[in-house]
C-alpha cells in the first residue's frame, strides 16, 4: 500500500477544513451588539478602503476633553461600491456622526452601520429594512 496515497488526500482535507474554519470565523459579528444602535461623533483620522472590509478611525473627544481613536468596521469594498460609496467617501479631517454597533467588550469601536455628515448627507453601510 502506497502510504502517499493515504497522507495527501487526508492532508488536503485537513488544509481545507481549517481554512474554511477560519473563513467562517473572520466573518462572525460576536463581538459587536448587533442591532444595538450607538451613535459617536468625532473627526476622521483616515479611511481605509480596504479588502475585506473598510475602516473608519474616528477621533472621539473622551470624557477627559482628549481624542480617543474608535476603530470602526464596515463592509466590503465590493459592497459599499455597489451601494454609493467610493474610495474618496469619508475623507481625514471629516467631521461625522457615525452610528455603530459597539463592542461587547466596551473597548471604543464597533460597526459601523452609517455615516451621517453636518449637511445631512447619509452614507448606509447595510441594507435598510424598507429600502
Amino acid at each position: 500500500m502506497n502510504l502517499r496515497r493515504i497522507i495527501v488526500p487526508v492532508t488536503g482535507a485537513a488544509a481545507l477544513a481549517l481554512l474554511g474554519h477560519a473563513a467562517f470565523a473572520h466573518h462572525s459579528t460576536v463581538m459587536f451588539k448587533w442591532g444595538t444602535e450607538q451613535t459617536v461623533e468625532g473627526t476622521v483620522s483616515r479611511f481605509e478602503w480596504t479588502q475585506p472590509h473598510v475602516f473608519i478611525w474616528l477621533d472621539v473627544p473622551g470624557k477627559d476633553g482628549q481624542a480617543e481613536q474608535w476603530g470602526l468596521e464596515g463592509m466590503s469594498p465590493s459592497w459599499l461600491a455597489r451601494h454609493g460609496w467610493d474610495r474618496h467617501a469619508i475623507k481625514a479631517g471629516d467631521h461625522v456622526k457615525v452610528v455603530i454597533y459597539p463592542l461587547r467588550d466596551g473597548r471604543p469601536g464597533g460597526f459601523s452601520v452609517r455615516v451621517i455628515f453636518p449637511d445631512g448627507r447619509t452614507l448606509e453601510q447595510l441594507p435598510q429594512p424598507n429600502g
